[in-house]
């Protein structure tokens, strides 16, 4: 949706942005003025060089009239790259420090926005929006300045050379005001629907590359192109509308500027004939009249530019407006010497409200215990990680870390002390040690290679061309899945988390032998840390302390591997599912 043009308190908001720069930005426009009234002189100095020096025929001073008209000119140049200069840079800033802002607040926001808002709409807000702002810096706002500032000064310069004929040259204005607004709301719609139309491919385009591998397994090539295409004519089609009005504003305006200069010819030659004017004056008053048309042709357009800023804030704002639904205590509580008791109390929670992923869940991991959560997808084993993590917060009930409720601690005291490993785990762009140590100052390239060796990933990276050196691409591009898994094992290991380490099927996408190693390497890296296992292979859970079976989002059952076995129950149901697939696929 498109605003108003102006809007003064999303205009004082960005202001917050401008005033660390109001120096330049003041400068700036004390030289917008100086060029506004140094580009109204040059017409002037036409008009005296042809009436005092030419029409005397001194090519004396004919020539200093023209070393001033070169002055003015170089003046113009310099006070112009001036501006120019002071005003981008200062915009540059300006836009500089909102990104920053801006990336900074997405980063404090809790997970559950990420939920409700697609990663487009936020790069949108980061990219694009910003871009918009700092065009209506850089050239809109200033730039409608100078042009209203040039048409009151030419303005006023016509009345002091005719008045007679400058008002006949008003008469022109409200017609074309007018047909200018009529033209301005054509172009405003189809701006707007460029903007929901050019969305829409670029949603088509990202799908379409992410899930390339499916479109071409099942041969939906010419399928995904001809849905592309309807979308692409529908773009292009929006586009044509707005060319059509803007190709028929600027005709106009030209047809009106001209006809307005044949009658300056016809009036002013007659005013000269009688004497009433003279022939510098009609030269001056026709470049007036030339240039008063320019600043009428980049208002229109700098409305249009208004308008998307304004449209452009308003939904940066809202980002920047929108508050973290897990929110840091006024006063924290700090852990003084982690023990890695976890408790959850009659825990209810639900991603949205009346829709109950958890049901009263209660169990309580003693420090240094090693205890599973099996279930099936659904069953809410995922959620319990990220209410321990206080990714979200519990509806009803409490869980409790040392006997503290984590929303008593600060975010950060609490994921310091929590190691996880996800089941599609994410790599960064840059290099492998980078995504390892994630840019901590602490762990240095000995520690690096440490964590590496203890989940034996070390036998792979140093295959690689450039080692631990060696660049990766986005998501980790060119590394296999169990590469990748025994990257963000290492990152766990080198952030040695003093409190707990958990593993979210963290196994599941990694081959028989990585697998070993892996459970190798926990053996000893879980000893004597709170460690919880989520598995869905079972026969990878059974050396742990406890396995709490989950069950549409309530705890069914608690025990040891072979106690839970003998009861019968859902976990047995489950093994003896999981055993009966693996004999049906073991090869003969």
């Amino acid at each position: 949706m498109l605003g108003k043009a102006y809007d003064g308190r999303l205009v004082r908001r960005l202001g917050r942005y401008v005033v660390p720069y109001g120096g330049s930005v003041a400068t700036a426009i004390a030289m917008l003025v100086a060029l506004t009234l140094l580009e109204l002189a040059g017409p002037l100095l036409v008009k005296q060089a042809i009436d005092d020096a030419i029409a005397r025929a001194d090519l004396a001073r004919l020539g200093g009239y023209a070393a001033l008209y070169v002055g003015l000119l170089l003046a113009v140049f310099w006070l112009r790259y001036w501006q120019n200069y002071l005003l981008n840079a200062a915009g540059q800033r300006a836009m500089h420090d909102l990104r920053g802002e801006l990336f900074a607040h997405v980063q404090r926001l809790s997970l559950s926005y990420f939920d409700r808002n697609p990663v487009g709409r936020l790069m949108t807000r980061l990219t694009n929006d910003v871009d918009a702002l700092n065009e209506l810096l850089t050239s809109g706002g200033l730039a409608i300045l100078s042009d209203s500032i040039a048409i009151a000064g030419i303005a006023v310069a016509l009345l002091l050379l005719n008045w007679q004929l400058a008002l006949g040259t008003f008469l022109i204005i409200p017609p074309l005001l007018v047909v200018t607004q009529l033209i301005r709301q054509g172009m405003r719609e189809s701006f707007r629907a460029v903007r929901v139309r050019l969305a829409r491919v670029n949603g088509a385009i990202a799908e379409n590359i992410s899930g390339m591998h499916v479109i071409q397994l099942f041969n939906r090539e010419e399928r995904a192109f001809e849905d592309f295409d309807a979308l692409n004519r529908d773009l292009l089609k929006a586009h044509l509308t707005g060319t059509f009005y803007f190709a028929l504003f600027w005709p106009l305006v030209g047809v009106a500027a001209a006809m307005t200069l044949a009658g300056i010819v016809w009036f002013g030659g007659n005013q000269v004939l009688l004497g009433a004017m003279t022939l510098g004056g009609v030269v001056a008053f026709i470049q007036y009249v030339d240039r008063f048309f320019q600043p009428i042709r980049d208002l229109s357009e700098k409305y249009n530019i208004m308008q998307q800023a304004m449209a452009s804030s308003e939904r940066i704002f809202q980002v920047l407006d929108q508050r973290p639904e897990v929110r840091d205590p006024v006063q924290p509580r700090r852990l003084e010497r982690v023990q890695g008791d976890i408790e959850l109390r009659d825990v209810w929670f639900a991603y949205e409200p009346g829709n109950w992923v958890l049901k009263g869940v209660s169990f309580h991991i003693r420090p240094g215990e090693k205890v599973a959560i099996v279930g099936a997808t659904g069953a809410g084993k995922t959620s319990i990680i990220s209410l321990v993590s206080r990714f979200y917060d519990v509806q009803r009930g409490q869980v409790l870390v040392d006997g503290v409720d984590v929303r008593d601690l600060a975010q950060a005291e609490l994921r310091r002390h929590v190691g996880v490993v996800l089941q599609d785990p994410f790599l960064f762009t840059g290099t492998i040690a980078r995504n390892i140590r994630l840019n901590e100052p602490s762990i240095d390239d000995a520690a690096v290679r440490a964590a590496a060796r203890h989940v034996h990933a070390d036998t792979f990276i140093e295959q690689l061309p450039d080692g631990y050196n060696t660049p990766v691409l986005e998501r980790g591009a060119g590394l296999s899945v169990g590469q990748k898994q025994l990257i963000a094992f290492a990152r766990a290991v080198a952030f040695n988390p003093a409190m707990l380490l958990v593993l979210d099927e963290a196994t599941s996408n990694v081959d028989t032998e990585t697998e070993w190693l892996i459970q190798q390497a926990l053996a000893t890296l879980m000893e004597g840390r709170t460690s919880i296992v989520i598995a869905h292979r079972l026969s990878t859970i059974r050396q742990v302390d406890r396995i709490v079976v989950m069950h549409k989002g309530q705890v069914v059952e608690q025990g040891t591997h072979d106690a839970l076995l003998q009861r019968e129950g859902v976990y047995a149901r489950l093994y003896e599912l999981q055993y009966r697939d693996q004999q049906v696929s073991a090869p003969v």
